[in-house]
């Protein structure tokens, strides 16, 4: 694919006479699959085609085009079936920084006329296709109006003159991770991405620096201003001088923008046109080494507490920045790759030991990949939207560098604080969800006929054979979810053992009611009498157990014969 090209209706193209059907055959010729035409600030270059071949299609339908038009009506139809041509615009943001903004083939062009008036283009330079407009939008507008109108937002040669990861500069440190690590950004186009190193901008933005922690999808576009490269002036590229191998199911722009927010960053390549060696992402991964994105384990025995490492790594990668790792092979690449047996069962081994062990729940990728004719498995971790995550019920694990450990205090507080942040930057979606959440768990208001002590059992979910409950200490309100019963604190394993006791059909429990309050059972714990209620409402019984004589009030005290009065 290349997804930065220019055609005539910038204003700085450099050959007069080309038009969009040049381009697309230009395009097969260097094999590319997908194409986007981004002009400067425009996308006028797109309107005039698409007028042209609407009224060609008419003209066909009508029988009157011409044999010279139907040549050309007949060969973008051709290219348009074997090339997905992706619409967009180069974006020149305030202080010159430039966007890319990719939408879907169907993507009306006016709506993204639009959004160029929206960016604060003005309307009389619409069609100008000039890079110099202004007083614009700011970065991060622009990445965030993209992003909305369901379009990809790429950082346009991030790395070079004009890009927002202002390589070379010596200021602007906390602009340059707000241009770059912002979640409305899909990716960075670069121009080193064929290079090797540390010093290469995909291995700046790799996750492995603190104030950078979102490693970043890297491609590389022929930023084409013509369509053959010019031979007297390196640097001025065609199209597909520049292009991305890019692994996707199916040619589209719904699994392009699928993979640029998925934590997957062996699906994408620098585009190779001479025959080299195949590519292969796990030795690139290995040269790379174990870092704080990336580990690799020789195998998973449970001997020897290799497949407890594992497990804490998954663990410690959400609760960092994501991360990935392989099974079936050391770090250092002088060794031989082990591999291992039996790929599939290793696979459902380990699903099931995350989903045991890890709350709250993790679903990492795991995939077999074939190298150096051995088969490893690949474990691709997404950074956790929900932290904490606990191996066990208690042990908390961080990635630091290249190491997993157990967090220290100011690291909890500090994924406490990043999950309540999470929490407030969920889509419509997981509000919605979060809404019925809440609707599930009784109120915490004053006029809450609870009683005032004792534990509440909210809800229940099992996973991967383990139950996993939702409590509410009623002697402070706090509701606690992902408790099982070897978790449980005293008063809160009672509670669980006692509704474990319960029959499913609920209408079988012997129960003392009283206008809708019942008593479960009454017992002594030393020298203090213990209730165990339910309350039967519309949406059906609440159990509240453990409940203590000062956490009685009002109608709770007439069902257990007690004077209000007292």
């Amino acid at each position: 694919m290349d997804l930065h090209i220019h055609t005539p209706a910038s204003s700085d193209y450099h050959e007069t006479n080309v038009n969009i059907l040049d381009i697309l055959q230009r395009a097969e010729v260097r094999g590319l699959d997908i194409v986007a035409i981004t002009d400067h600030n425009t996308v006028s270059g797109l309107r005039r085609l698409q007028d042209e071949i609407e009224q060609l299609e008419f003209l066909e339908q009508t029988k009157r085009i011409l044999p010279e038009e139907k040549v050309f009506l007949d060969e973008y139809k051709r290219l348009r079936n074997k090339i997905l041509l992706l619409p967009g615009f180069e974006f020149t943001a305030t202080f010159g920084f430039h966007i890319i903004g990719i939408f879907p083939p169907e993507k009306p062009i006016r709506e993204i006329e639009h959004l160029l008036l929206d960016l604060n283009i003005p309307a009389d330079q619409l069609d100008r296709g000039s890079d110099t407009v202004g007083a614009s939008s700011d970065v991060l507008t622009a990445y965030r109006t993209i992003d909305s109108a369901g379009g990809l937002a790429i950082a346009a040669h991030a790395n070079s003159s004009n890009g927002v990861a202002m390589r070379g500069f010596a200021f602007g440190g906390q602009t340059r991770i707000a241009y770059t690590q912002d979640p409305s950004l899909h990716a960075l186009e670069v121009t080193d991405l064929e290079q090797k190193g540390r010093h290469t901008t995909a291995a700046f933005f790799s996750g492995t620096k603190p104030e950078y922690p979102r490693r970043m999808h890297c491609i590389q576009g022929s930023d084409a201003h013509r369509l053959i490269a010019d031979p007297s002036r390196k640097k001025i590229l065609g199209v597909g001088d520049r292009a991305t191998d890019v692994l996707l199911p199916d040619v589209s722009f719904e699994e392009l923008r699928e993979l640029f927010v998925s934590n997957d960053f062996a699906r994408t390549r620098p585009h190779r046109h001479k025959a080299e060696p195949e590519y292969d992402f796990i030795h690139a991964a290995r040269e790379e080494g174990s870092n704080i994105v990336q580990d690799f384990h020789e195998s998973m025995s449970v001997r020897g507490g290799r497949l407890y490492a594992i497990v804490a790594d998954v663990c410690a990668f959400a609760n960092t920045n994501g991360g990935s790792l392989f099974i079936g092979l050391n770090a250092d690449i002088r060794k031989p790759i082990t591999g291992i047996q039996k790929p599939e069962q290793m696979t459902s081994q380990l699903e099931k030991e995350i989903s045991n062990r890890i709350s709250p729940p993790i679903h990492p990728t795991i995939n077999v990949h074939e190298t150096s004719g051995k088969n490893v498995l690949r474990v691709l971790i997404p950074r956790g939207e929900d932290p904490p995550y606990v191996v066990d019920d208690y042990k908390i694990y961080v990635r630091a560098e290249s190491e997993t450990s157990l967090a220290v205090r100011d690291e909890l507080v500090n994924l406490v604080m990043r999950g309540q942040s999470e929490v407030s930057k969920r889509s419509e979606k997981d509000q919605v969800a979060a809404q019925e959440l809440s609707q599930k768990v009784p109120s915490t208001t004053p006029t809450d006929d609870a009683p005032r002590t004792g534990v509440e059992v909210v809800t229940v979910e099992e996973r991967g054979g383990t139950k996993y409950y939702t409590l509410r200490d009623l002697r402070n309100n706090n509701v606690v979810k992902n408790v099982t019963q070897k978790s449980a604190r005293r008063l809160w394993h009672y509670a669980l053992t006692q509704y474990a006791s319960l029959p499913e059909d609920k209408n079988q429990v012997k129960i003392k009611w009283q206008d809708g309050f019942g008593l479960l059972n009454h017992d002594k714990q030393g020298k203090r009498d213990r209730y165990d209620f339910v309350r039967k409402t519309d949406k059906g019984y609440r159990f509240f157990f453990g409940v203590t004589d000062d956490g009685l009030h009002g109608p709770w005290k007439t069902l257990v014969g007690i004077n209000e009065d007292l």
